[in-house]
């Protein structure tokens, strides 16, 4: 349902625009609150259909299938390479689709047999944004640097991983920072069988400590250690030998309003 709303959400805001567009024109003085009002229940009971016949069918199959890839990568120990798929779509703002369109459902299904699940560690593992922020203080330069240790904070006390997005965006390359944290972590959870009983939400370690079950705290807690002191490891590795490029004339005051326009609600801050 949240992969679908993603699509059906911007296709009606685009269907009411094109509508409101080809009707401006052509509305009688007076009964304009009346044509839209009616259009848009119109225009909304075509796009429910549309849905139901269309979308709906495309959204489960896909579901279903992304159920039978993890489902295939568990039973085989292959799980940890899920990160290599899961951490460039989070890059790209799907983080809560892959969590709670796919992961979270899966989670559901296996913690009632076994009390825990894996599922819920994948995406929501804290432990490669900090240490990708942990790279960028040590290694990096100008505002994105400075921006770090306040972006720490956002990101694994509040749960917010959205912060860090914007630095991988700003060099791309910083992604093979978090996909190796990301498999290193997976890897340990996948070992010594850890999971939680719900998804944490957000990705907060506070939020971890309410989910972990009993008996499962070193398994949970050393692999988001893992995760961020492999990112923070290959990051440093990465922007020592390939640093963030600066244009001529740049300031780290720019950068900053780069970082946070990136960010919804930071520029505010």
């Amino acid at each position: 349902m949240f992969l679908g709303a993603m699509i059906m959400g911007p296709l009606g805001g685009w269907a009411i625009k094109e509508t409101d567009h080809l009707l401006e024109e052509r509305i009688p003085i007076g009964f304009e609150m009346l044509v839209n009002n009616f259009s848009v229940a119109i225009v909304g009971t075509i796009l429910i259909l549309i849905a139901n016949v269309a979308i709906g069918p495309v959204v489960v199959a896909f579901s279903n299938a992304a159920g039978a890839a993890v489902a295939w990568l568990i039973d085989r120990r292959l799980l940890p390479l899920a990160a290599i798929l899961i951490e460039p779509a989070k890059i790209l703002f799907l983080n809560n689709a892959i969590n709670h369109g796919v992961l979270a459902p899966l989670g559901v299904a296996a913690a009632e047999k076994s009390g825990r699940a894996v599922h819920f560690l994948l995406e929501t593992d804290p432990g490669p944004g900090l240490g990708l922020l942990v790279a960028f203080y040590i290694a990096g330069k100008g505002m994105l640097k400075q921006s770090a240790p306040g972006s720490m904070i956002i990101h694994f006390l509040g749960g917010i991983h959205e912060i860090y997005f914007p630095y991988v965006l700003a060099h791309p390359i910083m992604l093979l920072s978090v996909i190796a944290g990301g498999i290193s972590a997976d890897l340990w959870f996948v070992i010594t069988g850890a999971g939680l009983v719900a998804t944490p939400s957000p990705g907060s370690i506070f939020a971890y400590l309410l989910v972990i079950p009993p008996g499962q705290h070193f398994q949970v807690l050393i692999g988001v250690l893992i995760g961020a002191v492999v990112s923070a490891a290959v990051g440093v590795v990465i922007l020592r030998v390939n640093p963030v490029k600066e244009t001529e004339g740049e300031t780290g005051e720019e950068e900053a309003t780069a970082v946070a326009g990136a960010v919804p609600g930071l520029a505010a801050n």
